[in-house]
């Protein structure tokens, strides 16, 4: 890693330490408990974890950032679907079928039209193992329609929405704090981001991150996710204030 970047993300870490727990992850600790006992549990979902190959996946999408998007779809789920009086197993279902498309959502990341292409990978996966077919077409429909900015298609199924939207939102989480201690240093390190031309992009990328506040589509997501982005935009404001400092050092 570029030495400049290394001071970058160590005060990135810095920043993100003197943060406080997101709302969302202070108030909802027993629904994240048991998508994290689910996710590390027995079952398909354990079966589709172990489908996921470190080396075949996007450098800044892989593991971490799938099980950390599955464990937030389930607990979403629960969210949700308690708010909405849905039956016990009814819940459990939909909430380990939310796991299951965060786990394999950026299966094929690393190619075009990726959500697409991870549905598709995922509906085998999911056929081998021979698993429900109900539940099996909510996550493709998910996995299809994870990607930001982009018009999402009508399934017409208030289940296989919820499990759509919960993907979704977990997924947008990530553009936070973890964006910026995590996601950005491997992603640069990986393309060898001269730190000038990742100064020239950064502010326009930002705007980006901060739109994000408004696409949220739970309810939940709406109203704990726009804490998590400014989270993730104040860590942002700190590092492109100290990268023109060290880039004018270096003139």
């Amino acid at each position: 890693m570029h030495a400049l970047y290394k001071r970058l993300q160590d005060l990135s870490r810095d920043v993100a330490r003197n943060l406080a727990q997101p709302d969302f992850y202070r108030r909802f600790t027993r629904e994240i408990a048991w998508s994290e006992q689910a996710l590390a549990g027995d079952g398909p979902i354990r079966e589709c974890r172990g489908r996921l190959d470190e080396s075949l996946l996007e450098c800044a999408h892989g593991l971490c950032h799938c099980e950390a998007v599955a464990r937030d779809a389930g607990a979403l789920v629960m969210i949700e679907g308690r708010g909405r009086r849905l039956e016990e197993r009814e819940l459990s279902l939909l909430a380990q079928a939310a796991i299951i498309a965060g786990l394999l959502h950026d299966i094929k990341r690393r190619e075009q039209d990726h959500a697409v292409r991870g549905s598709l990978e995922a509906e085998k996966i999911l056929n081998l193992l021979a698993f429900d077919r109900r539940l099996t077409g909510y996550i493709t429909y998910a996995i299809r329609n994870h990607e930001a900015f982009k018009k999402t298609c009508d399934l017409g199924d208030e289940a296989g929405c919820l499990i759509s939207d919960a993907l979704y939102d977990a997924d947008k989480f990530r553009w936070g704090p973890e964006n910026f201690t995590t996601t950005l240093w491997l992603m640069v390190n990986d393309r060898s981001t001269p730190p000038e031309q990742l100064h020239g992009v950064f502010q326009e990328k930002m705007k980006g991150i901060a739109s994000i506040k408004e696409t949220f589509r739970t309810a939940t997501g709406r109203r704990y996710g726009p804490e998590i982005i400014e989270q993730g935009i104040s860590i942002g404001n700190a590092i492109y204030k100290e990268m023109t400092v060290l880039l004018q050092q270096q003139r």
